[in-house]
């Protein structure tokens, strides 16, 4: 995976040069880099915090569930630049956002869209290398298998941002993510890697996972 380290942080290879998605820094040596902020990306968080068995080549499709404005998928448009990233976002306003970042990043697909009713852009998406899903509900365990389910490659893997305060405010994390991890071992998903996401997201947890059958 395409991912740089500058000083105590990292960086990804900028596929639009001169062009900041989010007021991150540039750096030019060779090439282009963006620096990867971790307090706005969960997924700089975790590769920080130690995530190791996440390898995104530069053709993978992905697909990104909770696109939002496209912080963190235009790092992955930066990582798999020969790729597809199908990026699902429910809000309009925020799908304006996504939209416009994606006429700069060709590799990005903006899809208004519901995840917790992936049959509805069956038709518009392929089988996928990779399920990244940032998604605040209280179902999100459960839209993430739909979505593994429905367009994972046989060898894909899946990432599974878990929000426990979006699940329930009074159990503790700890109780959380350990009832999260049950669900998705009933499921038939191994659990490869689990990275906490403390101190730049308090009561996070990534799954790093695969289908197990």
């Amino acid at each position: 995976m395409d991912v740089f380290l500058k000083g105590s942080e990292i960086a990804t290879r900028n596929l639009t040069p001169g062009i900041s998605v989010y007021g991150e820094e540039l750096i030019t040596e060779d090439v282009e880099y963006r620096l990867w902020n971790p307090r706005r990306s969960k997924l700089s968080a975790a590769i920080l915090n130690g995530l190791k068995n996440l390898d995104i080549k530069n053709d993978f499709k992905v697909l990104y569930l909770g696109a939002s404005t496209g912080t963190t998928v235009s790092h992955i448009s930066d990582i798999a630049c020969d790729g597809k990233i199908y990026a699902v976002e429910f809000s309009p306003v925020t799908a304006k956002k996504l939209t416009r970042l994606s006429r700069q990043r060709p590799n990005i697909y903006p899809i208004l869209g519901d995840a917790t009713k992936p049959r509805e852009y069956m038709n518009i998406i392929e089988k996928v290398d990779l399920v990244y899903c940032d998604v605040a509900q209280p179902i999100q365990s459960e839209l993430f298998m739909k979505n593994m389910n429905l367009f994972a490659k046989d060898d894909a893997l899946g990432i599974l941002m878990i929000k426990a305060r979006s699940i329930d405010v009074i159990q503790k994390p700890k109780t959380i993510f350990k009832q999260e991890e049950k669900k998705l071992k009933e499921k038939g998903f191994k659990i490869i890697e689990k990275v906490k996401l403390e101190p730049y997201e308090k009561d996070h947890m990534a799954f790093l996972v695969e289908k197990n059958f």
